[in-house]
């Protein structure tokens, strides 16, 4: 049986979560090697621009509590 994309979707929907990010994974897994190769060094690069910031000081943290806590007001 052939199934559209939409009921495809809607059966990916419904699986819980963990199954959701790993059929994601997956699938992103499965597109061009050559633009992930490329998508892969742009997120190197932004980790290291990001970490230099914190480590320069340009950047604070703060305790992952607090962030969590502040992203649930802005939801609120």
């Amino acid at each position: 049986m052939n199934m559209t994309i939409e009921q495809i979707a809607e059966q990916a929907l419904s699986l819980p979560i963990d199954a959701r990010m790993l059929l994601a994974d997956q699938l992103v897994e499965s597109l061009d090697p050559a633009e992930d190769a490329a998508i892969q060094q742009l997120w190197v690069s932004e980790s290291l621009r990001r970490r230099d910031e914190v480590r320069s000081g340009k950047v604070v943290t703060i305790p992952s509590d607090v962030a969590l806590d502040q992203i649930k007001r802005a939801f609120n």
